[in-house]
Formats: C-alpha cells, sequence, structure tokens
C-alpha cells in the first residue's frame, strides 16, 4: 500500500483536483482509498437520524451498515486529534492512499497551488513537498504540472507516493 498526500492552503483546489485524479487512477487498475482532513465540528450525520441520535447520546463509536456502504463515526469527545498512523490502520489495503490536507504532517505530498488564492507555497519550507501542481510558473527543482493536466499529476503522485512503512516510520520520528 503506498501513500501520497494533497497539501496545499484553503481554496487551491484539492478537493477538486482529487475528484478528477481518481478516476484517472481507477482507469489504471487501481484501488484507491482517501483520508480527507476536516476543519472543526463537521458532520456526517444526519440530524434526527437515529445514528445521529445514538451519538448525541454519547456513544463514543456508531457503525452504521446498509447493502451499500457502513460508515464508522467516532466521537473524540475531547481526545487528540488522530495522526496519519492512526487514521491508516483504520483503512481497508488498497493500492494508493491519497491523504487531503494534513499539510503539517511529515508524510510525502504534492503541494497544490492556485496563484488567485494569494497565499505562498508551503515549498520549500515543507520537506515533504515532492511536486507541484499549479496554474502558474515557479521556479524549482521539483516535478511540476499544470492543474489541468490530470495524467501528468496523476503520474506524479504515483512516481512520489511512499510505503505506508515509510510514512509510518517518518511519523514515528516527527514524534
Amino acid at each position: 500500500m503506498k501513500v501520497i498526500g494533497l497539501a496545499g492552503w484553503s481554496g487551491a483546489g484539492k478537493t477538486t483536483l482529487l475528484t478528477r485524479v481518481i478516476p484517472h487512477l481507477l482507469k489504471e487498475g487501481l484501488r484507491v482509498s482517501v483520508i480527507k482532513h476536516a476543519h472543526h465540528a463537521f458532520d456526517v450525520d444526519i440530524p434526527g437520524k437515529d445514528s445521529w441520535r445514538h451519538r448525541q447520546s454519547g456513544a463514543t463509536e456508531v457503525l452504521v451498515s446498509s447493502t451499500q456502504r457502513w460508515a464508522l463515526m467516532h466521537e473524540l469527545r475531547g481526545a487528540e486529534e488522530p495522526r496519519i498512523p492512526e487514521l491508516l490502520a483504520k483503512l481497508s489495503r488498497v493500492d494508493l492512499v491519497v491523504i487531503e490536507g494534513f499539510k503539517l504532517e511529515p508524510h510525502r505530498k504534492i503541494e497544490v497551488y492556485r496563484a488567485a488564492n494569494g497565499k505562498p507555497f508551503l515549498f520549500p519550507d515543507d520537506p515533504g513537498v515532492a511536486g507541484i501542481a499549479t496554474d502558474t510558473s515557479v521556479e524549482t527543482t521539483l516535478p511540476t504540472a499544470h492543474l489541468d493536466d490530470i495524467e501528468a499529476i496523476a503520474a506524479m503522485m504515483l512516481k512520489a507516493a511512499i510505503s505506508v512503512e515509510e510514512v509510518l516510520a517518518k511519523s514515528a520520528a516527527e514524534s
């Protein structure tokens, strides 16, 4: 199982890019999963539904299952946000895990940069940045691709991806 991140400032287009890259990777025969970082108190549950009521009543975990999918919701209840190694351990084995967000974690990542955002690049300050997907030119020795060049971005992601064991080792070294 290999891991690569897509990181950048809010509004850079990480989600949009990933929704375009995933179908390309699937056509190449890869099984892909995503770990997405969300801010604050996001919810995947609908207020008033049974599973929402179970969480609101204090359940630590609620697993909802049907013939179409299952989802596990875990309430932290004041505990620290889990880091990448803990989250990776919860996933089924696939060919590639894409971590969207988590820009402060030490895993290898492709920076998604949009000039109109007016934010600074994450590289060269982030040694985990292994390539840049952007809509502007940039002076760097890192591989770069235009945000619309999905094939080149997918290839860059696959080339830069590292094994889950390497990610775990990096995270342990940072702790």
